[in-house]
Formats: C-alpha cells, structure tokens, sequence
C-alpha cells in the first residue's frame, strides 16, 4: 500500500501537478502511463479504498445501462428511474453516494457488468489521465493510483 498519507501530500502538491499537467503532455509520457499503472496497482489494492465508489459518480452510457438492467433483471427505464439521474451535462450518474453497489467489504455487487467509467478508473494507463487536467488534479486527491503515478511522473 502507498504511504498512509498520500492524500495530505496531494492535496499540497496540487499546485505542482497542475503546472505539470498544464505542460502539453508528451509521447514519452504517454508511453509511460501503462508501466506506472502496473507499478501503481502492483502497490495499491482498490478494495483498501474505495475512495472512487464512495466519492465519485461514473457516467452510465446507454450500453452500460442495458448491460446492468439486464444483469440486475430490471427494465432499463426501471434501472434508470431507481438509480440514476441527469446531471447538468446530460450525463446518467448515481442519485447517492457513496455508490449503490458497493458492498461493506469495497466490493462491487456488479463488478462484471460495471459502467465502463469504472473499469477505466483512474485512466492512468491512458493518455486522457495528461489531456483530462481537471479530472486529473481531483482524482489524485481521491484515487491513491492516480497520485503515486501523477507524482512519479513529475519528480523523475
């Protein structure tokens, strides 16, 4: 597991990182994501955490809302309505938090049908992670993945 207070030093770096992601990200460094990730991961295990499903809201896509449905026996409209709501950007996100699916032991009760945002999560394997500034800044603060490889790119 990454060090115990990881977020404290994130959210005193934020500066840094955003001057860091605020550079157009390069090839190399796009390169580099996928070793970080697994170096990452290698280090943090998400059902430490939690912080994403607990925090954080994925966009549901209309393949991920007919995939759920399905696999939860429910109308999509019935899913739709119980569950989700439209926020201002015309996305389908979570009406509560933390997430309805999330067990008291961090696992997911739909992990093999899960919206592709959360699969993706954190997107440090892709080069969104540089191009996704904002998104970015807020997910080392609540992801420890996200801060360890954001933090390793900038100091090496």
């Amino acid at each position: 597991m990454l060090e115990p207070n990881w977020r404290d030093k994130s959210k005193k770096e934020q500066k840094k990182f955003k001057q860091f992601l605020s550079k157009k990200p390069n090839r190399k460094d796009i390169k580099r994501l996928p070793e970080l990730h697994d170096e990452a991961f290698e280090k943090i295990d998400c059902l430490d955490c939690a912080n994403c499903c607990k925090n954080h809201s994925p966009r549901f896509k209309t393949p991920d809302i007919k995939r759920i449905a399905k696999h939860l026996g429910m109308k999509e409209g019935e899913f739709t309505q119980q569950y989700l709501y439209l926020d201002n950007e015309n996305d389908y996100v979570l009406q509560s938090s933390p997430c309805n699916f999330l067990n008291d032991d961090n696992t997911c009760q739909i992990y093999d049908v899960r919206p592709s945002d959360c699969a993706r999560y954190p997107y440090t394997d892709e080069d969104v992670f540089l191009k996704r500034k904002t998104i970015t800044l807020t997910n080392t603060i609540v992801c420890p993945a996200a801060y360890y490889v954001l933090d390793k790119m900038m100091n090496e």
